[in-house]
């Protein structure tokens, strides 16, 4: 199994560069004609909805549409897909990034009752308080 890092996926998705975004296309192509997983680790997919949305001013709702794909297309590996799902669906309906999320998540699956943030928009949220 390879892993992808956040600049071939991103070249993969939005296509913007031609020489990387086909080099990428066909990585993941071969690896996938091969039978072969493809392992996208929990900091790659927050990293590429912060670039979808801060460098390619991609919609929220699109991201969400974006990640929801990625974490079902069977050539795809996760570390934790259940608690990215989770992520993504607090992402759907919440207000903080999809990094916040899964932050949450992880804690979660530590035991633990609470993230510590200075972040306002997520201090309304369950799972997340003021220090």
């Amino acid at each position: 199994m390879i892993a992808l890092d956040t600049n071939v996926l991103v070249r993969y998705l939005v296509e913007d560069d031609k020489t990387q975004s086909a080099a990428a296309a066909a990585a993941i192509d071969r690896a996938v004609a091969k039978g072969e997983e493809l392992f996208v680790s929990d900091i790659v997919l927050c990293e590429t909805a912060c670039v979808l949305a801060a460098s390619y001013k991609v919609p929220r709702t699109t991201i969400a549409g974006i990640l929801r794909d990625l974490l079902h297309a069977k050539h795809l590996a996760f570390r934790s897909p259940d608690e990215l799902t989770r992520a993504l669906d607090a992402f759907t309906h919440g207000t903080g990034d999809f990094a916040d999320y899964v932050i949450r998540e992880h804690a979660r699956t530590a035991e633990c009752t609470t993230v510590l943030t200075f972040d306002r928009t997520l201090l309304t949220e369950k799972g997340f308080a003021a220090p």
